[in-house]
Order: structure tokens, then sequence, then C-alpha cells
């Protein structure tokens, strides 16, 4: 069997590529990278490197030939459904059996920037004829460390996204669940819900209080208040615009998913969140 995992030096891959190794032989396991040069800590591993780009078909099919298990890790947005496009097809032409795609929290329910391009490849794989898994990945905690960090300085966790809820959890903890999935020695299930427990923003700040041992208190904005405080914290006009983007969209409810996926895929609890708080913020 070969397992193939791209994107393998991005946080996420390197990651998955971590926890393989301990479920199957670092000798089956094949790297996608597109810059070689980076790519020498994963031979050095006994790991098998290839190249390839999304927006290159050729190479996709080179480098997937015997490759029998992918992890498909979503390319950046930009032109990202036609890579994927490139993707699925070249794995098809090179008879992968079955596919792990990183996707999007209930991808097929909600309709905002970050899900269209993951409804759009989910599709494409349930047609593709291959068998599959989507991992529906909610949201890392370490996205949220430009307001963490703002919050341990100020004692104020800033927040416009009312009273909605985020399955927050550790990269890493997606990256194992990936390759365990990958694996094929747990969990067959064709879509999985990867969320943690559901956890408004006023009690992420009760779980930094905990973790940073002082009070965080948490401080509800409008949508004007939350961008110049981001402003004056030191954030680019461009990146406090990201960031209240998410913030609108957690606010309508697109990361509110309950499910026991995670933990079942992982065969172990999740992080608890102020121990979670402390690795992303290093406390």
């Amino acid at each position: 069997m070969t397992y193939l995992v791209t994107g393998a030096t991005g946080g996420l891959g390197g990651y998955a590529l971590h926890y393989l190794k301990k479920l199957v032989p670092a000798s089956e396991i094949v790297a996608l990278v597109r810059d070689e040069r980076k790519a020498t800590a994963l031979k050095d591993q006994g790991i098998e490197v290839r190249v390839g780009d999304y927006g290159d078909p050729a190479s996709l099919k080179q480098a997937f030939a015997g490759v029998d298990r992918l992890l498909f890790i979503s390319g950046v947005p930009g032109d990202r459904q036609a890579q994927h496009t490139n993707v699925v097809n070249a794995a098809k032409e090179a008879g992968v059996s079955f596919i792990a795609y990183t996707s999007f929290a209930n991808a097929t329910n909600v309709d905002n920037m970050l899900s269209v391009d993951h409804q759009f490849t989910e599709q494409l794989i349930e047609r593709s004829g291959l068998d599959y898994t989507l991992l529906r990945n909610n949201w890392y905690l370490e996205n949220e460390t430009p307001l963490l960090k703002a919050a341990l300085h100020s004692g104020e966790l800033d927040f416009a996204a009312g009273d909605a809820t985020v399955g927050w959890a550790l990269k890493r903890e997606y990256g194992e669940a990936a390759a365990r999935v990958l694996s094929g020695k747990q969990h067959n299930a064709q879509i999985v819900e990867l969320s943690g427990n559901a956890v408004t923003y006023t009690q992420l700040a009760e779980a930094l209080s905990q973790a940073a041992g002082k009070t965080i208190v948490a401080r509800a904005l409008d949508d004007e208040e939350f961008v110049k405080a981001l402003g004056e914290q030191g954030l680019p006009a461009e990146a406090a615009q990201g960031i209240l983007g998410i913030q609108q969209l957690i606010k309508a409810g697109d990361l509110e998913v309950e499910s026991k996926d995670f933990e079942e895929v992982l065969g172990k609890p999740l992080t608890p969140l102020a121990e979670a708080l402390k690795e992303v913020l290093g406390l």
C-alpha cells in the first residue's frame, strides 16, 4: 500500500505525515511538494518525495503513479476550483483508489466565501467514482492567534461574532485525524465533521483566563468597532477586514456543528481548550 500526502511541507500536511508514520511504514509514504529544496527533512525520515503542482496536471499524474490512498489537502483561495479539478482528474487517471479531502465544516449546508470551493470539490470527488472521505474541518484554534495575543496584552478578547459557537481544535489534531483516515485503520464514513466542542467567544475568554492565570474579559463589538480595535492593535486594514469577514461567517452560524466524529476518528478526547490555548500561545 502506498499513501501520498499533498502539501507535505505545510502545517497541516506536516502534522499528517508525523502521525501517519506512526500508523504505516515510512517506506510506504510519499510526500508531494512544490519545492523539493524544502523537503530535505522528509527525505531524511525515509519518506519518498515527489514534486507536483496543483496547476500542472502532468506533474500530478506522474506524482500519483502507483499511489493507493491520497490525502488531498485543499489549495489556497484563488484559482482553487481549476486546481482541484486537476488533482481529482490526475488521481483518477493514475489509478488512486481512495481520496481523503480536507473540506469545510458543514460544507453543503452553508454559503460563504470559504465554502464555495469546497462544495465544488466535494461534488467533483463524489462524481469521480473513487472511494473517498470528506474531512470537514471546522476551525484551527491557531487561526485566533492575533485576537488571543491582543487579549493577553489588553485583558480583553475582542470579537464581533455574537453568541455563535465555533468547534475549535488544534491543527495537529486535524492532522492526526487526517492521517488516521488516510491509513484506513479507522473510520470509513464518506463524511466526517471534524468539529470540537461548540464554544462561544465568551467561553473562549474564560478558557484563556484559565490558561493565562489572569482575567480576560470577552468584549462584544459591532463590525465597525471591531475593525477599529484591530487597527489600534497594529493590524493592517486589509488584515482587519479579513478577520472581520471570518467573524461575520461565524456570527451567521456557519461553524456551529455538533458532532462526535472528531473524537471517534482520533479514538480519544480532544485537548481541553485551556490546555490547547497554552500550547498555541506558549504559556
